[in-house]
C-alpha cells in the first residue's frame, strides 16, 4: 500500500467519525482537538495515523467503519504503518 492510498483511507476514517454523534465528541476528547480545528490539525504530521489509531484501538469501531467503507479491517492496519507516526520508522524532520 502506497502513503497515498493510506491516507484516502485515514480521510475516510475521519469523515466516518465525524459523521457518527458518540464517536466525534470521543474523538475530540481524547485527542484534545476542538472541532474547529479539525482541518488544521489535518496538516501535522501523524494526524491521519491518529485517526486510524483510534479506529483500531476499538473493535466495534473498527468493524462498523470497514463495513461501512468497504475497506477490510487488515488495509485499516496497513494504512495506519503507511503514515507517518503510524510505525517506529519514520523520521520527522522539524
Amino acid at each position: 500500500m502506497h502513503q497515498e492510498q493510506a491516507e484516502a483511507i485515514a480521510i475516510q476514517a475521519l469523515s466516518f467519525i465525524a459523521s457518527d454523534s458518540e464517536l466525534l465528541p470521543r474523538f475530540l476528547a481524547l485527542t484534545g482537538i476542538e472541532a474547529g480545528q479539525i482541518r488544521q490539525a489535518a496538516n501535522e504530521p501523524g494526524f491521519l495515523a491518529g485517526v486510524l489509531q483510534f479506529v483500531l484501538a476499538h473493535e466495534p469501531t473498527l468493524l462498523a467503519f470497514s463495513e461501512q467503507s468497504g475497506v477490510p479491517p487488515q488495509d485499516v492496519a496497513a494504512a495506519h504503518r503507511q503514515l507517518p507516526l503510524g510505525d517506529g520508522d519514520w523520521d520527522i524532520q522539524p
